[in-house]
């Protein structure tokens, strides 16, 4: 069973990025499991609160998950930011697609 949601670019985008925070956490050595945890969970999460706000009824409450879901985005950024400053990755690709 396929949903509406599967369709848009914009979730079909946070799967990406969940996979791919999910490989390069892998790599990360021991010791820093708090910052594979926490980025894991914010980069799924966005995904999760589209599928979540889409399947919603209302506009006010679909709106209050994209809304969560833009804030587990930008969550995300000081923690690539602490990865990247730890040598754990190297530079961020800011490229707009």
């Amino acid at each position: 069973m396929t949903f509406m949601f599967e369709k848009l670019d914009v979730y079909q985008k946070a799967v990406d990025f969940a996979d791919q925070a999910a490989s390069i956490t892998e790599q990360f050595p021991r010791g820093y499991g708090y910052l594979s945890d926490q980025l894991n969970r914010a980069a799924l999460s966005i995904a999760a609160n589209l599928a979540e706000g889409n399947g919603r009824f209302t506009k006010a409450d679909r709106r209050d998950f994209f809304i969560i879901g833009r804030g587990s985005a930008q969550e995300c950024v000081p923690l690539l930011e602490l990865a990247k400053r730890r040598g754990l990755i190297n530079g961020l690709d800011k490229r707009k697609t």
